[in-house]
């Protein structure tokens, strides 16, 4: 009996493993819609590309970079296109001048939908998009790609976290009453003129995507489609979205089944360094070694001069090796300074002798830095880069400067502060170790979420009822205004009555002293 029922449970055991490699081994055709994007923005589309091709699944993606994958399930069409090229734009022009940004964006977008359409292999593509069984968009102005989703089922990555303005369309409005904006600094919690800020701010990129951008970028796909539904209606029709978002190390907030959290998709552990830099390293001895990037789209080049001559100056005082991310060599630099183009961050966050972390705060940045447990200094460019800087101070992983801040003493105190005190290291050990500890990978976690609504046949039993309700009635205040015009009347019928009775009684009293007036003088 017992040896029947271990080859009874053996049995089951291997055909359920045959069913679930089945459903895993299934192949399907994704097509990844990233025309308009940052490097870093591909680096997660190309991770994610890559683990569903690791399962069979065949992966096609729309990016303005240089094709980069080696994967034989991966196909990169790159449209070649100069706008918003990551090279000529200029960050720190554009942080004191912020008003150029939104400009750049307003004019360009509609811009970038005409040519796009204009291309041969973008044509080619729409006309055989009902060959894919999930479309997947970089939230980050691409809705000129959303006819490609049009009666087929559409994914949305969202690089930046959690999008307030995204997330409504999804029916989970987030609440700015204790959620703030990625483009302004908040505390935690707000008072009644940090909320009314906050609010603002909200409503702002609401009416700046929905109501100035979105027209024009609709505008520019009707002249060439004319037959597909409304953006705005093919928006409403996610299926899933992707979120770069880790609830430990940024705001808690109550999510969407189908909306699901993916933070740190991108990082893995630590591959070997190339020689050159592992000797370098290993020179360093106990002091250890700075690392210092500005990321992929502040060049090390766009620096302003003299605040690179003043890393300089600050670098030649510190015992540290410095390896610096820069396109090319820098005059005067000090022994201690290693340069160059391109370096393997993560690689370089996971090595022991890495002891600080000078950043841009990117999002990505900050999520290998937490991730790895480097502790950061974080000097915010622009965008969401403050916001992230903030949240890394607060924590105590590191500490927040801003470039205004920045003298040769004041930068030089920072560092020596970070890597002489235990906190920041043991903060940063502490938040990683949460950040790691759950029971699947992102990357497994964004894979499986991806073939469940290509296996669901796009999961409508995931998506919310509110996601049909207009804004106003989401929030119950048509409900108020009923209430209101309810009470209106109430109140105004109550006084009519009111003064009615008032009226007939004193009209009454009025004929009865008259009365009793007249008999007197009878």
């Amino acid at each position: 009996m017992d040896t029947f029922y271990v080859a009874l449970m053996a049995t089951v055991t291997v055909l359920h493993a045959a069913n679930v490699k089945t459903n895993v081994t299934e192949s399907y055709n994704v097509l990844m819609l990233l025309p308009l994007s940052s490097r870093s923005h591909r680096t997660l589309f190309l991770t994610l590309a890559e683990a569903l091709a690791d399962r069979g699944h065949k992966v096609e993606l729309l990016v303005n970079h240089p094709p980069k994958s080696k994967h034989p399930n991966v196909k990169e069409i790159y449209h070649g296109l100069p706008h918003f090229q990551e090279d000529k734009f200029q960050l720190f022009s554009a942080r004191d001048h912020p008003w150029e940004v939104f400009e750049l964006v307003m004019e360009g977008t509609p811009k970038m939908t005409r040519e796009l359409y204009k291309l041969p292999e973008v044509m080619a593509l729409y006309k055989r998009r009902k060959e894919f069984h999930l479309i997947i968009v970089d939230n980050f102005y691409n809705q000129m790609m959303f006819p490609f989703a049009h009666e087929i089922p559409l994914a949305i990555m969202v690089a930046s976290g959690v999008e307030p303005l995204q997330s409504a369309v999804m029916g989970n409005i987030i609440n700015p009453s204790y959620v703030p904006n990625r483009q302004v600094i908040l505390p935690q919690p707000m008072g009644l003129w940090q909320r009314a800020i906050n609010t603002a701010v909200h409503f702002m990129a609401g009416i700046i995507k929905y109501y100035i951008i979105l027209p024009k970028i609709q505008a520019e796909v009707s002249s060439v489609l004319p037959d597909v539904p409304p953006l705005e209606e093919i928006e409403k029709n996610q299926s899933l979205v992707l979120l770069n978002y880790c609830p430990s190390f940024d705001v808690t907030l109550p999510l969407l089944p189908s909306q699901v959290d993916i933070g740190c998709l991108h990082c893995h552990p630590g591959l070997p360094l190339p020689e050159e830099l592992e000797e370098w390293i290993n020179g360093a001895g106990e002091p250890g070694v700075i690392y210092f990037s500005l990321g992929s789209v502040a060049r090390g080049t766009s620096l302003p001069g003299p605040w690179r001559e003043t890393f300089v100056q600050v670098f030649a005082r510190l015992e540290q090796r410095i390896i610096w991310k820069h396109e090319t060599e820098i005059p005067g630099a000090p022994d201690n300074v290693f340069t160059k183009n391109w370096l393997p961050q993560q690689d370089l966050l996971a090595h022991p002798q890495v002891k600080l972390f000078i950043s841009h705060a990117g999002m990505l940045s900050t999520q290998e830095a937490v991730y790895h447990a480097t502790p950061v200094l974080a000097i915010p460019i622009l965008a969401d880069q403050p916001s992230n800087a903030h949240l890394v101070h607060m924590a105590e992983l590191g500490i927040r400067m801003d470039w205004e801040d920045i003298t040769e003493d004041s930068l030089f105190d920072t560092i020596k502060a970070i890597l002489n005190s235990q906190i920041y290291t043991e903060n940063v050990k502490s938040a990683s170790k949460v950040l790691r500890d759950h029971p699947l990978s992102p990357r497994e976690k964004a894979a499986f979420w991806t073939e469940y609504v290509i296996r669901n046949k796009g999961a409508p039993h995931l998506r919310s009822p509110a996601a049909g309700l207009w804004w106003f009635q989401l929030l119950l205040l048509d409900v108020a205004v009923l209430y209101v015009l309810i009470l209106v009347i109430l109140f105004v019928s109550v006084r009519w009555v009111v003064l009615r009775i008032f009226k007939k009684n004193s009209s009454g009293k009025i004929n009865r002293k008259s009365k009793k007036n007249k008999n007197k003088l009878n």
